[in-house]
């Protein structure tokens, strides 16, 4: 895109539920400094989930660019709720044109816009057609969620290729750290898999954003 059509992309709103600047908690960029940008809405109702995504404040990219301007870092994270209902490869290629270094944390219900730098793809589905039909050319990380009961991680070699392979126990909501027979069941899953790594929600266990 030129610069008259960012200028005609300054004024598309999106509905951001937050934004704030700490530390990726989780996953193989665990603790690299990140803009993360939350996106209201979501396609799923998760009973794990802790998010309110519903509310949400209306802005333009020009003024959501304007208000991350002063954070130290050039590195986004959408996330949500489920960014991809928002997010497209316009409004990629705007923040891209600012310089930004851009990953997205996705349901795998939907594929990603043009021109995303990393995605990391946590699938709250096993339906492997589904990732290949959205995914053909791989993602940067996979990162499934394991409950103290049910499914483990779709094996490695039914799945689109990746440069990481995550696996996280739920969080209990109560005491908001990992539930205990998640966590065992992870460690157990990685000590057999050894392509897997345990990846846990360090801004939760430290006390971070």
């Amino acid at each position: 895109m030129n610069r008259v059509d960012m200028s005609s992309v300054a004024e598309r709103v999106l509905k951001v539920n937050e934004y704030f600047y700490s530390l990726q908690g989780e996953g193989a960029r665990q603790g690299v400094p990140t803009i993360f940008i939350r996106l209201s809405g979501c396609n799923l109702s998760c009973s794990f989930c802790d998010t309110d995504f519903d509310s949400y404040e209306a802005l333009s990219l020009d003024e959501l660019s304007s208000r991350i301007a002063s954070y130290p870092c050039k590195s986004i994270v959408w996330t949500g709720g489920e960014p991809t209902l928002q997010l497209d490869s316009a409004i990629v290629a705007y923040f891209k044109d600012l310089g930004y270094y851009q990953a997205i944390e996705t349901n795998g219900m939907q594929s990603v816009p043009e021109g995303i730098d990393y995605i990391s793809c946590s699938p709250k589905h096993r339906n492997v057609s589904m990732l290949h039909k959205f995914f053909s050319q791989g993602v940067s990380e996979w990162r499934f969620l394991i409950e103290p009961e049910g499914a483990l991680p779709i094996p490695k070699e039914q799945l689109p290729k990746a440069l990481h392979y995550c696996i996280s126990p739920v969080f209990d909501l109560t005491t908001d750290r990992p539930n205990p027979i998640a966590l065992q069941r992870c460690i157990d899953y990685c000590l057999e898999h050894s392509q897997w790594r345990l990846s846990l929600q360090i801004h939760k266990l430290i006390g971070i954003e």
